[in-house]
């Protein structure tokens, strides 16, 4: 016999139709998914940060010789191209892992997740403003009605500006990031389902932008980046992320309103 909603009594098991909440959707989509979007971002952001910064901005400058810089840069132009390309993709994936980790750590505090988004949005935003230096540099050496009015010493002191530009820029916005590390550290610390150790490592990671950003501004000398030993952290995240999702999507669902 079948009986109908209706006619069972209040509280019968069989009237809460609602999902597991392990499975259940918030802020548009589930934890798992979130957490795998966030993992690829991670992974797919680290190699296109490398590739652009690395090999297309640090392999074709000469310290100190603007001549040399120029002359590099022209001659590897599409090189040049391709990182920059590579750095505004590294903004696209900004905005997609900034709303990804807030729908992983929403469960912790959702107040604290927007926060960390959001400065990881912003500093998207003054990234975007760095990169566009380059392009600068890019016309100015190709150019070559440029080059027949200013000349090429003053041309190459300008390219050179442009790039210190980036870099100047660059290091300020990380101050942002560095404290969108920082919350998200403590976040993973307290959450219970990633674990503390990680959170740990991103609050060392984010300590490492944020000084890099003050010992940039203060320092009086060429700034040696402390990040480029104290980033293992958003790496190791994002392994996790994508190896644990299901785990973390089960672990969080206690938290899921």
């Amino acid at each position: 016999m079948t009986i109908r909603t209706e006619d069972r009594p209040a509280g019968h098991p069989l009237n809460d139709e609602r999902p597991h909440p392990s499975r259940r959707v918030a802020d548009g989509w589930s934890i798992r998914t979130a957490s795998i979007t966030a993992g690829v971002g991670l992974l797919l952001m680290s190699a296109c940060a490398g590739f652009g910064k690395f090999v297309a901005l640090d392999g074709l400058v000469t310290e100190g010789d603007p001549a040399q810089t120029a002359q590099d840069i022209v001659a590897s132009q599409g090189v040049f191209r391709l990182g920059i390309a590579s750095l505004i993709l590294v903004i696209a994936l900004d905005v997609v892992i900034a709303c990804a980790l807030y729908r992983v750590f929403s469960p912790v505090n959702k107040g604290l997740s927007s926060l960390a988004a959001a400065m990881r949005l912003v500093y998207a935003g003054v990234f975007m403003v760095a990169i566009a230096q380059l392009l600068g540099v890019l016309r100015l050496l190709t150019d070559d009605g440029f080059r027949a009015v200013l000349g090429a010493d003053l041309l190459n002191a300008q390219a050179s500006l442009g790039l210190a530009a980036f870099t100047d820029i660059w290091y300020v916005g990380q101050f942002l990031f560095g404290l969108h590390l920082l919350i998200e550290g403590y976040l993973a610390y307290r959450s219970g389902y990633i674990p503390r150790v990680l959170g740990a490592l991103l609050v060392i990671a984010g300590l490492g932008y944020a000084t890099d950003s003050i010992g940039a501004v203060l320092s009086q000398n060429s700034w040696t980046a402390v990040s480029s030993f104290t980033f293992l952290g958003e790496f190791l995240l994002a392994l996790w992320l994508l190896i644990r999702a299901r785990s973390i999507a089960v672990k969080a669902s206690p938290f899921v309103e």
